[in-house]
């Protein structure tokens, strides 16, 4: 790949609609699969996050790089989405504690990005026909060649991703002496979720996505806690054991959208693709045990059975989705276990449904 400014890009998407723009820094081409998030603000830990790897981003918000990038507050130790499309980029920030500019960071990640693009009729063209893959292209590579190389990429349905994100080695996090210990299975797990539990006197064990139930165990914990993360939760076939032994054993489980959705299937509840997916920070979410609401922090383009957990005397639905009635979140009825499809860790927020990791703290306690 070669520097490169202000060359005409493209936007081609699998069903063969093409929209243009403009080339932010790099030359090449990137695929993946094709989502917006609508959030206002946090568009460095959109970038960050573990969960968007192999994702290209759509960003709603008209102006994207205007406060440049702290890295102190990533998600992860590098850009996990495959590609940036924007409307308007900011070559010039204003933060007095921005460690370098938005441009300088995807430079040296060797991100490639598309400003100038119709973002607003790019999102209600996704609303319409779905999420689907796509390739950012600003070579100049001929429309016909691109159009063969998106037919090979894989479809997001069926696609384990857990492992191109996971530790491959267990590491620790937190106060050695803290009061609780917890056992976290990787999946692509972000750091201020991690944060939150240091916080709370927590000292956590991180394990790899395929570690075994016994691995998690030697680590003596108080409680176990399953992962965000990328990909289609279903091919994850050890992580799934590892949250059916944790729950015969009867210990305490805490689980974080895909983590959810493990839970999900490690009590026979199906999962499937959503059409478009919730990804934003202004989700609303009813909590039905305090009939309260919450703004919540969202990214997830699959979801667990309704009409699945209806049916489960096992489990019981404990949050739902305003906008369209799916699941948010669970618990089990006779188990020391609960999960939620959004994000209580929210960085820069919203921070209302930051309670479940109290609410986690207080099941370890029992």
């Amino acid at each position: 790949m070669k520097y490169t400014t202000r060359q005409s890009a493209i936007l081609l998407l699998s069903d063969g609609t093409i929209f243009h723009g403009k080339s932010i820094g790099i030359s090449g081409t990137t695929f993946g699969e094709v989502c917006f998030n609508t959030g206002m603000t946090g568009y460095q830990e959109i970038f960050t996050d573990p969960s968007y790897f192999g994702q290209l981003m759509v960003t709603t918000n008209a102006h994207i790089g205007n406060y440049g990038v702290n890295v102190n507050e990533v998600e992860s130790e590098s850009i996990k989405i495959s590609g940036l499309i924007c409307k308007n980029f900011s070559f010039n920030y204003s933060r007095a504690d921005a460690s370098e500019s938005l441009e300088d960071y995807f430079k040296k990640q060797n991100l490639i990005c598309i400003s100038d693009v119709d973002t607003r009729a790019l999102v209600n063209y996704i609303r319409d026909n779905g999420a689907m893959n796509a390739v950012i292209c600003t070579d100049g590579t001929a429309v016909e060649d691109l159009k063969v190389a998106l037919a090979n990429v894989p479809d997001m349905k069926g696609l384990e991703l857990a492992s191109k994100v996971s530790t491959t080695v267990p590491y620790f996090y937190g106060e050695e002496n803290s009061k609780y210990k917890i056992a976290a299975l990787d999946l692509g797990i972000k750091k201020n979720i991690l944060r939150n539990f240091a916080k709370r006197d927590c000292y956590i064990k991180v394990f790899p996505y395929d570690a075994t139930f016994e691995d998690l165990k030697s680590f003596n914990p108080d409680g176990y806690f399953l992962s965000n993360g990328p990909g289609d939760p279903e091919p994850l076939a050890s992580a799934i054991k590892v949250a059916k032994d944790i729950l015969d054993a009867n210990a305490p489980l805490f689980g974080i959208c895909l983590g959810h959705q493990i839970i999900g299937l490690a009590n026979g509840i199906s999962t499937y693709k959503m059409f478009n997916g919730h990804r934003g920070i202004n989700h609303p979410v009813k909590n039905l045990v305090t009939g309260k609401g919450e703004i919540t922090s969202q990214n997830h383009g699959f979801a667990v059975s309704k009409e699945d957990l209806d049916a489960n005397d096992a489990l019981e639905i404990t949050h739902v989705h305003l906008n369209d009635g799916t699941v948010a979140g669970m618990r089990m009825r006779n188990k020391n276990c609960f999960s939620v499809q959004y994000h209580p860790e929210a960085s820069p927020g919203p921070h209302d449904s930051s309670y479940l990791f109290d609410q986690f703290i207080d099941n370890l306690k029992g």
